[in-house]
């Protein structure tokens, strides 16, 4: 029998029990009767903004709606018909009421066809989704896309698993047929408004025939006054997410707000060009027309052409601003001391840069105004190829939800990933946002560079550990953008070969080489920065016969760098190349430091430097018929710069 008390209650202590089993047996039933119901359940409401927070939206969640759709369907529209599809917000899987949605027309251009197929349907914009719902439409609609075992979505590139710079294209009109560096050594490529006009309408067919496109507004540069509004509209999750990692990701307020783009991205990369179009050399073509600020993709759904092309129109806009664009990374010490890192692949770039004791602006793409410095983007693309997590902790950490890892090899049942395997090419990349590295400055600010060191890893053997150089040097070897690839890294390479790229950056580069060179100077000079030469090469004979420098010797070299110790040092000058190269650098054997000291051979060690500087005066002939400024003074400074025999 059951204690009870005389009102006949259960004994407290059962009670207390009994609740447990009771609250359950109690619980209301979920009012839903379908399992799509159910799921609306599932995905909680965003927070709406009350109280004050209200006053600082003056639209309607209608009007603002309404102006949102005007502004992508005008993005959208052909321009040789009346009317494109109906624009609706919302995944046609969740959307039953299409046909209730009143299309908000785009403005009107006088067509040539008056009514199209297209006209009837419906395309509905997937807008600046989450990472987690565009992992469900990646996953659920893209073949080859999965969840790895550290969280981040593998996904495949397609045919296309690196960038195409000879399918790039520029518009040569009356905006940049004088403002930009066309000809030999140029990687401007140009084509006709008209050549653009067929690719885009191409783009926008393409892109305007599917049941669903995704739309990124976001932003570049973190500068708050310079910052460029940019939209991407493309048909596969993969490329929304890896465009939301790498652009700037703007506050829901900022997105509200967001209004008209300042540059638009079409990417149609699944679906070809015509190889017939004029200026066309293959079924690939990555096309910018300046004077519209439009970008077109065609053929090619590596997502780096993206990132690139936007760094490509910074690198045109931001020098009309008086803004130096930069292919560098960038870090900030405790003090608050900024350098930056200039190096083209193999150098040491990534690695030099994150370090632990400093802050990470950024990896890639900066810009130097009268401010200081930002960072243009919002994320990181690292190699993956042999990662691991002794060398690089910071990337192998930051590889987990919400990153996308391209064209990785993964094992079947556990997906965990193989970053050593190549199957699918050497150029596996992970994309994430900055913030996933510990060290992070955010925002991507900080003030003046101290430092500006150019990293070339020579395989030669010739060039000193580290360099302090002139304005004039820094210059120079800005312009050329030497590093050299070493035999075996490419079929038919039996020697070390010399590579330049100008500004370290030659294929995102829209002005000629010395204008950039030029504004780099000014503003060193200007802030009082100091330009580095450091080589992560080798050291006492070429590749094969030398050893390579060790990598705690260059750690310790930028150490001093960083805390300005190396200034105080005492120099002494190389011979052709004109180098002032330190006696003594803590930590680092002073033997090493002049190059000479450690090859056995001088015969051979002088006829090696002299063939290098021989490719650099070659190489540099590219650039000498350009003038900076009123008289030919800057010019003549940097070519006295370059080696003399």
């Amino acid at each position: 029998m059951i204690p009870t008390t005389p009102s006949g209650s259960v004994a407290m202590e059962n009670v207390k029990q009994s609740n447990i089993c009771e609250n359950e047996r109690s619980a209301p039933t979920v009012k839903a009767n379908t399992i799509d119901e159910l799921h609306s359940l599932q995905r909680k409401k965003g927070v709406t903004p009350t109280g004050s927070q209200l006053d600082l939206f003056t639209l309607s969640d209608d009007q603002r709606q309404k102006q949102q759709l005007q502004s992508i369907s005008a993005s959208l529209a052909s321009l040789t018909r009346e009317t494109g599809p109906k624009v609706v917000k919302g995944d046609p899987a969740t959307r039953l009421e299409t046909q209730r949605v009143t299309h908000v027309p785009h403005q009107r251009v006088t067509p040539t066809i008056a009514v199209s197929d297209s006209a009837l349907k419906f395309t509905h914009l997937l807008y600046n989704l989450s990472p987690a719902e565009l992992y469900e439409q990646a996953i659920k609609y893209e073949k080859g896309s999965f969840i790895s075992s550290n969280g981040a979505l593998a996904t495949l590139s397609g045919a296309k698993t690196g960038r195409c710079p000879r399918d790039k294209r520029v518009v040569k009109d009356a905006l940049t047929e004088n403002d930009l560096w066309w000809g030999k050594g140029s990687p401007n490529i140009e084509m006709d408004e008209h050549s653009f006009m067929v690719n885009r309408e191409r783009a926008v067919d393409y892109l305007n025939s599917l049941d669903k496109v995704f739309v990124n507004d976001q932003f570049l540069n973190w500068d708050p006054e310079n910052r460029i509004k940019v939209r991407i509209v493309s048909a596969r999750a993969y490329h929304s997410l890896f465009m939301h990692n790498m652009c700037i990701r703007p506050t829901p307020k900022e997105l509200e707000n967001f209004g008209t783009p300042d540059f638009t991205i079409y990417n149609a990369g699944q679906f070809p060009c015509n190889r017939y179009t004029h200026y066309m050399t293959s079924s690939t073509s990555i096309d910018l027309n300046l004077a519209r600020k439009e970008m077109v993709i065609l053929g090619t759904q590596y997502a780096g052409e993206m990132k690139k092309g936007l760094f490509s129109v910074m690198h045109y806009l931001m020098p009309k601003r008086k803004i130096l664009s930069l292919h560098s990374g960038c870090n900030m010490g405790k003090d608050g001391d900024v350098a930056l890192f200039f190096g083209l692949s193999g150098t040491g770039k990534t690695t030099l840069s994150t370090d632990h004791n400093r802050y990470l602006i950024g990896d890639d793409e900066h810009c130097w105004s009268e401010t200081g410095v930002s960072n243009i983007e919002g994320g990181c693309y690292a190699k993956c190829i042999d990662l691991s997590r002794e060398r690089e902790p910071d990337i192998w950490n930051a590889i987990k939800f919400g990153t996308v890892l391209e064209n990785v090899v993964f094992d079947e049942h556990f997906r965990e990933v193989d970053y050593a395997d190549k199957s699918v090419t050497e150029n596996t990349r992970a994309a994430y946002p900055i913030e996933y590295i510990p060290n992070a400055k955010l925002p991507c600010v900080g003030p003046h560079p101290k430092n500006v060191i150019l990293l070339a890893c020579d395989a030669f053997g010739v060039l000193p550990p580290v360099s302090k150089l002139s304005l004039s040097q820094t210059m120079y070897h800005f312009i050329s953008g030497y590093t050299a690839l070493v035999a075996g890294t490419e079929e038919g390479i039996k020697e070390p070969q010399a590579t330049f790229s100008a500004c370290f950056g030659a294929a995102f580069i829209m002005l000629h080489p010395t204008q950039y060179a030029a504004m780099l100077a000014e503003k060193m000079q200007n802030h009082g920065a100091t330009g580095w030469l450091v080589n992560t090469g080798w050291s006492g004979g070429s590749y094969g016969c030398g050893n390579r420098i060790k990598l705690s010797y260059t750690r310790k070299i930028i150490d001093a760098i960083h805390s300005g110790s190396l200034l105080n040092a005492e120099y002494k000058k190389t011979e052709i190349f004109g180098f002032e190269i330190p006696t003594e650098v803590e930590g680092v054997p002073s033997e090493i430091l002049d190059p000479e000291n450690t090859w056995s051979d001088k015969k051979a060690y002088k006829e090696t430097l002299l063939k290098l500087a021989g490719l650099f005066k070659k190489n540099f002939e590219t650039f000498t018929d350009y003038q900076i400024g009123e008289d030919s003074k800057l010019t003549e400074d940097i070519l006295a710069a370059g080696p003399i025999f």
